[in-house]
């Protein structure tokens, strides 16, 4: 089953257990999905989907940081239980040790010797991680291995 029928089958059952944090989360995930494939007329894989999934994470966490610095703590847990939604349909992110070795083999593979060369690596990187960590964290980290 397909990431996209597995968040429609969810939708469903979260409307039969009257859960509308989990259906309205949904709701808004599938809606993002729909525009995606309305606008380029294409159907979307699950590749697509967990970054479209990604990028609806990264909003809710700017978001929580929002609320959290307005003082606003209702629609801070709201946006957290939003966050633990979303994340059951991520990948297992890699943890720093996984990701230092990736990126150093990939350092390795292209050759990159300085900061000049972190495109290079940045691209690859994310191209061989996908959703499983954040270009920030491979920032970082990449920044710390060329330096």
């Amino acid at each position: 089953m397909s990431l996209k029928e597995q968040i429609k089958n969810d939708i469903k059952e979260a409307m039969r257990a009257k859960d509308t944090a989990k259906r309205d989360t949904l709701r808004n995930i599938n809606a993002a999905i729909k525009q995606i494939e309305v606008d380029e007329r294409r159907e979307l894989s699950d590749a697509d989907v967990e970054a479209i999934l990604m990028k609806y994470a990264k909003q809710r966490e700017d978001a929580k940081a929002q609320f959290a610095d307005a003082g606003r703590d209702d629609l801070v847990a709201k946006e957290e239980a939003e966050l633990d939604i979303v994340k059951s349909y991520l990948p297992e992110p890699l943890s720093e040790a996984e990701l230092e070795s990736i990126i150093k083999e990939i350092i390795a593979e292209t050759g990159a010797e300085s900061m000049k060369d972190m495109g290079k690596v940045m691209g690859a990187a994310k191209a061989k991680v996908g959703s499983r960590a954040d270009g920030g964290t491979i920032s970082k980290m990449v920044k710390t291995l060329l330096s």
